[in-house]
């Protein structure tokens, strides 16, 4: 009976090595190939007005009228329409690309000359 009890057991904790090792395998190589489900911080990440890197505040200003859109919480979220911050929430406010300039110099980021 004890004989029997130890190969269940084994086979148990044999069992749930293997599950294991699948599990860790198939969270490196990635088991969901190019259909890869985009993550809320992924999706940050890639929105295109959450700028990174030294910012062009003439290219944003597409419409040439010397004002954008930028988060006053968030200054590297910069755009040339009316909206909300990704990362926030909160409504983007419409600046001069001076006063853009200006906070995001204050706020540590790089601004293309």
């Amino acid at each position: 009976m004890l004989i029997k009890a130890s190969k269940t057991v084994g086979m148990v904790v044999v069992l749930v090595f293997l599950f294991a090792a699948l599990s860790f395998a198939q969270g490196i190589t990635g088991n969901s190939g190019s259909h890869e489900t985009m993550t809320p911080e992924m999706a940050k990440e890639n929105n295109p007005i959450i700028r990174h890197g030294v910012i062009d505040l003439k290219a944003i200003d597409q419409n040439k009228d010397g004002k954008v859109f930028q988060d006053q919480m968030d200054w590297n979220v910069i755009s040339d329409k009316p909206g909300k911050c990704p990362l926030c929430g909160m409504t983007l406010k419409e600046v001069t690309l001076e006063e853009a300039k200006e906070e995001l110099i204050n706020n540590d980021f790089q601004v293309k000359k």
